[in-house]
């Protein structure tokens, strides 16, 4: 798999890191264990870390780039909105099961291995930027 490399300047948020909100959740062993950040309002905005503290470290990280590349590509920065009471918990689903193709599996172990990341976190990053191809908002 060859993959282009585009270099990009750093843009400022329109907000800092502290005005997004984030979850952080616990990775399985099965993932390789850790903790994954998360970020509501930048669809497949996410990274990892060995503890909280790490996650959150290299979700700064994360954030900027994020930042950084939809302002390269001409996107407007969502601004901060998600606010946890506003979910619904009879309404919000944490775990989603499918099964895949071997092949489709092969490859997203794979591709997940090069990115540094789980398959859980590289296919909702998968999705996220599916759907916000596709004109939906994530």
């Amino acid at each position: 798999m060859i993959v282009a490399v585009k270099p990009i300047s750093r843009a400022e948020p329109p907000y800092p890191f502290e005005a997004y909100a984030h979850i952080i959740s616990p990775l399985s062993e099965d993932e390789g264990g850790g903790f994954l950040i998360t970020f509501p309002d930048l669809p497949g905005c996410m990274s990892d870390g060995a503890t909280e503290a790490e996650a959150i470290e290299n979700g700064q990280d994360a954030f900027h780039a994020w930042v950084s590349a939809y302002a390269d590509s001409g996107k407007a920065i969502p601004l901060p909105a998600f606010r946890p009471e506003t979910i619904n918990p009879s309404k919000t689903s944490a775990l989603f099961i499918t099964n895949l193709p071997k092949k489709l599996h092969v490859q997203l172990s794979e591709c997940a291995k090069l990115e540094g990341m789980s398959m859980d976190a590289l296919a909702l990053s998968l999705i996220a930027e599916g759907l916000e191809r596709g004109g939906f908002h994530v």
